[in-house]
């Protein structure tokens, strides 16, 4: 059988499975069905409301179908062929309507069903492997929520039955780790309707674990000689209009606000500000390289069917960073950025990490020269920490080039976190100058760096990373003493009280439960320590000891067990 790529199964899948919907619901009206990252999907308008129960029935007339080996035929029509091809079908209408005047008009016919498409595909359907359908879903027509609400079926397809079972596992596992799932059941965020969607409101056990990342994130930051700023939640439309963000960026905008005449923004990036704080006296190259960071809050709008927990939403925290440097100087500060960025992701846990470096697209500004030089940094740093990378040949931003970093979590999906980015436009916009060696003004380079992103997302790829069992570090609540009788409170509120002084987060639990029901919910509030004090350890003055990573530890004396824990807190042991 011949070798294809992921993406050409998964569209060729799509199309034998709206093939199925056409067998199964006659009246259906079609839209697209692209291939997607993990899989595909196909969106339909019909009076039938899909459920649950109709996926196994499309999914076994798809299978039919594979078996009978359809071929995928392509041909092209002309602009009133294909309107005839495609009558009664008006959201291919607008697709066809959206094609260019002179550009090729192809279709593909598979069996009876035929589909307006550019492809490709594999030769026939015997060749798409194996398939499953996931969910479903609805979708409003081109993503304008003013339009018609689509349904929307998920599935994927692998190129044989053991790929798609691994895949299938790990999905079943992520569904276990889904961090707004465990966001509710150890109380770390909620959203509400009333306050708005994607607007999060952080609960104490999740504030606190955010504020652990935040003091550790500005530690590190103070370490690495950064330089920490505070900027304004809105600003004047001026800002906005000079770094072009209200040409190129509008409708991601949310609506002015008029204070004495004039116009202000709620802000969507944090980088005016800085620029800002540059531009307030003259620079010179002896102070160059500045390094700046904020954990700066922005608002942008997303429509209502992106949002997803923490991963997506209107308004978030950004480990924002802006390196301002001379052009001899960026080679050096590029290969510094990468290094922090994965020291910073390591000590969360994530080992498996790779860059992407996306190069020059044919839109863009600044001359070729400088894009060179900015190449040629973000490879020396890539090839200097000893990593292989991707290139994403045009697929830097206007702007400039970047490197993008990808790490794999747990269960071996991958998430995009840090963002090197140069930055040939802002200078320019700006006028931004330093005073160089000779006495004359020069242009710096500039350098938007996250290395995690936002806040939120960052939180939500922990929670799933570590399925809720936050590392000790981290965790809000370490340790929880469980005594096994009523007579045991006292020495059990000592024991906190004795721990708690030498700096460590601990509970009791007092109610009236027996040990294995208190045992039990400590297991499911992902609690790192147990300890469980009886009539001997309470003579004793030690305690009995239950981790969560190593087992039963055995009685400890209360000062073993501190140094068990600090060793576990000071070496961030995830």
């Amino acid at each position: 059988m011949k070798s294809y790529p992921l993406e050409t199964i998964r569209h060729s899948a799509a199309h034998v499975m709206a093939a199925a919907v056409k067998q199964l619901f006659p009246d259906a009206k079609f839209d697209i069905g692209p291939a997607t990252e993990n899989g595909f999907y196909y969106d339909f308008d019909m009076e039938h409301r899909l459920v649950n129960e109709d996926l196994k029935a499309i999914e076994k007339v798809m299978k039919k179908l594979i078996g009978r080996r359809l071929p995928f035929e392509r041909f092209e029509a002309d602009r009133e062929e294909a309107k005839k091809f495609l009558e009664g079908q008006p959201y291919k209408l607008e697709r066809l309507a959206d094609i260019p005047e002179g550009a090729a008009i192809s279709f593909y016919r598979t069996g009876e069903f035929l589909d307006l498409c550019r492809g490709p595909h594999v030769e026939n359907s015997g060749e798409i492997g194996a398939v499953k359908l996931l969910s479903i879903a609805g979708s409003y027509f081109r993503g304008d929520e003013k339009n018609k609400m689509l349904q929307r079926i998920y599935g994927t397809a692998f190129a044989d039955e053991e790929e798609l079972r691994a895949y299938l596992k790990q999905q079943e596992e992520a569904a276990k780790r889904d961090h707004r799932k465990l966001g509710q059941e150890l109380d770390l965020f909620s959203f509400s309707d009333n306050v708005g969607p994607g607007l999060v409101l952080w609960h104490p056990k999740g504030a606190f674990i955010r504020n652990t990342f935040e003091t550790f994130w500005r530690e590190e930051h103070y370490k690495n000689g950064y330089q920490l700023l505070y900027t304004p939640h809105i600003g004047q439309s001026i800002l906005w209009e000079t770094s072009g963000h209200l040409d190129f960026y509008r409708e991601g905008m949310y609506s002015p606000m008029e204070i004495d005449e004039k116009d202000y923004y709620v802000k969507p990036m944090n980088c005016p500000f800085h620029i800002e704080i540059y531009r307030s006296r003259l620079r010179s190259y002896r102070e160059l390289p500045l390094r700046w960071a904020e954990l700066g809050t922005v608002y942008r709008y997303e429509k209502s069917g992106a949002l997803h927990g923490l991963l997506r939403v209107r308004g978030f925290t950004q480990d924002d960073s802006h390196i301002i440097c001379t052009p001899e100087q960026i080679e050096d500060e590029i290969a510094e950025v990468l290094r922090f960025s994965l020291y910073i992701w390591n000590c969360f846990g994530f080992k498996e990490i790779k860059p992407y470096l996306s190069t020059r697209p044919a839109k863009a500004v600044g001359e070729p020269e400088r894009w060179e030089k900015a190449l040629v940094s973000l490879r020396k740093a890539i090839d200097k920490l000893g990593l292989e990378c991707e290139v994403d040949e045009g697929g830097g931003a206007f702007y400039g080039p970047k490197i993008d970093l990808k790490v794999k979590d747990a269960i071996g999906r991958e998430w995009q976190t840090a963002t090197i980015q140069f930055d040939f436009n802002l200078p320019e916009r700006f006028d931004m100058t330093y005073i160089g060696e000779d006495g004359r003004k020069h242009r710096p380079y500039m350098v938007h760096r996250a290395l995690m992103g936002s806040l939120e997302r960052f939180f939500g790829i922990l929670i799933e990373q570590y399925a809720g069992a936050f590392p000790m570090w981290l965790a809000p609540e370490q340790a929880r003493i469980l005594p096994v009788s009523e007579k045991l409170h006292d020495y059990a509120q000592k024991l906190m009280l004795d721990l708690r002084g030498r700096g460590f987060r601990v509970e009791v639990d007092n109610r009236a439960s027996s040990l294995g029901a208190k045992i039990k919910d400590a297991r499911n509030d992902r609690i790192p320590y147990l300890l469980v004090v009886g009539e001997r350890e309470a003579e004793d003055g030690s305690v009995a000891v239950r981790n969560r990573r190593e087992g039963e530890l055995g009685s400890m004396s209360v000062t073993q067990l501190a140094e068990k824990m600090r060793f576990e807190v000071d070496n961030k042991i995830v």
